[in-house]
């Protein structure tokens, strides 16, 4: 991704699959229209270690989502092997505590320069409210992300992921450079799918989210490529996104 290419940089595609061909053959395609490939559970089980390092060697950074959440130890040895990995960004949970969070912000920091920035997860974009109450959660999901992502960043991670409806919130009460990453993006002209908490790209960047996150608007297009421009279009068309 070209340094001139500001909007297009903060464009993440969720790569939802367990196919390495598939998975491969649509990052060639993308690879200058975007700033970098997510890759989650669904692809990290079927394709592992080697297939991120495949994905990797297309030049672009990646996101290791794998959502990290575990008892201090075991998150800090999943930290130091995906930064071996060379993930530019990875996931834990914020409800994995205050030590889980240090612990995995001291075993990024051992990679030095090259080290993958925490990211911590609040809540899920496909919970509401209702969802918290039936887990025993109580208040609302935008109290609880705004706790964590406090807790994220005492812990010393490098920012947090939530939605695009408590990006304002997170941005006036958390002191800047705190990254938000931001999934649950969806074109106007696209379904919500098993989403709740959504935004357009444009209204996500509106609010200063600094990366979005996107998957099947992109990848389930008919044209990726045209999918892709089109979102970029849609945050530039907006003052904050520049």
């Amino acid at each position: 991704m070209s340094e001139r290419d500001p909007i297009r940089s903060r464009i993440f595609c969720a790569v939802d699959t367990p196919d390495l061909d598939e998975a491969v053959l649509l990052a060639d395609l993308l690879k200058d229209e975007i700033g970098g490939f997510k890759l989650g559970k669904e692809f990290f089980t079927a394709q592992g270690p080697a297939g991120v390092r495949r994905i990797a060697a297309i030049g672009m950074p990646v996101f290791l989502d794998l959502k990290f959440h575990d008892i201090p130890n075991t998150v800090t040895g999943a930290v130091r092997a995906a930064a071996a990995l060379g993930a530019r960004f990875l996931t834990v949970h914020a409800s994995g505590g205050g030590a889980m969070l240090r612990a995995a912000a001291a075993a990024a920091a051992e990679a030095g320069e090259a080290r993958p920035r925490v990211l911590a997860v609040t809540v899920l974009t496909s919970l509401d409210d209702a969802d918290l109450v039936a887990v025993g959660q109580a208040g609302s999901v935008a109290g609880q992300v705004e706790r964590l992502a406090h807790l994220a960043h005492g812990a010393g991670a490098d920012g947090v992921v939530c939605s695009p409806h408590e990006v304002a919130q997170l941005r006036a009460a958390i002191p800047a450079g705190f990254l938000l990453v931001v999934p649950g993006v969806r074109p106007a002209s696209a379904g919500v799918g098993d989403q709740k908490r959504v935004m357009t790209p444009g209204e996500a960047m509106a609010a200063g989210a600094d990366h979005l996150v996107v998957g099947r608007p992109i990848t389930t297009a008919a044209d990726p490529v045209a999918a892709a421009r089109a979102i970029a279009r849609d945050m530039a068309a907006h003052p904050r996104a520049r």
